[in-house]
């Protein structure tokens, strides 16, 4: 059986991470990357028999690179961890991936009542018919919910260390000719306090690195 890393930035995660963590389905390896958390995220994390990295230089860009050099697995996923994403789907999300048929599976968000603002579902479709005027296929969706080669991730070079990084990877992904595909996924309302998309600063701060990354 293939083992894939399972790459979980987590910022104060501590009441999402027990049902995150309790669900992650066979044939994937949790790796939590605390990124200053205030609360227990890590030893919670560590209860679960999950090793934790510690990325002391704040932003999810930083914190999903770091996992990624931390994972040993061919293939890696990534994953938020406030239980807004089901881990149980990840074995659908990646099984393109692991059949070689695709290069980049994006986990593509069916969102349930109040789980995604309209700033952010605006936000997100302007960032999509921009990735297809740059000649990215159909895409519904750059949610952090994903799966691809890692030694190959790792090649693209991404240097967005905040909330660029989801875009900088396809962006790049597209300029190296990968082959990339959509699956959807349930995306219900996060656990705790959303950092990004459940708020106007947060989708604006998003808005603003992604937007650094597209020019």
């Amino acid at each position: 059986m293939t083992v894939i890393d399972l790459i979980l930035p987590v910022l104060n995660e501590e009441k999402a991470l027990p049902w995150v963590l309790g669900r992650i389905p066979a044939g994937f390896r949790a790796l939590v990357v605390d990124n200053g958390s205030s609360d227990r995220s890590a030893e919670v994390a560590r209860a679960f028999a999950v090793p934790v990295v510690t990325e002391e230089h704040r932003g999810f860009g930083a914190a999903c690179y770091a996992g990624l050099l931390a994972a040993t697995s061919e293939l890696g996923a990534f994953m938020d961890g406030d239980a807004s994403l089901d881990p149980m789907e990840l074995p659908a999300l990646s099984a393109p991936v692991v059949a070689g048929s695709v290069d980049l599976v994006l986990g593509s968000r069916r969102a349930e009542p109040a789980a995604w603002p309209a700033t952010a579902r605006l936000a997100n479709r302007a960032l999509c018919w921009e990735l297809r005027r740059r000649g990215a296929p159909m895409l519904r969706d750059i949610g952090p919910m994903r799966v691809c080669r890692r030694r190959e991730l790792l090649s693209l070079d991404l240097s967005d260390r905040r909330f660029g990084w989801p875009l900088e990877m396809v962006l790049k992904a597209v300029a190296a000719g990968w082959r990339i595909a959509e699956v959807d996924v349930t995306y219900s309302r996060r656990v705790g306090k959303s950092k990004v998309t459940g708020t106007v600063k947060g989708t604006c701060r998003a808005v603003r690195d992604m937007t650094r990354v597209l020019r």
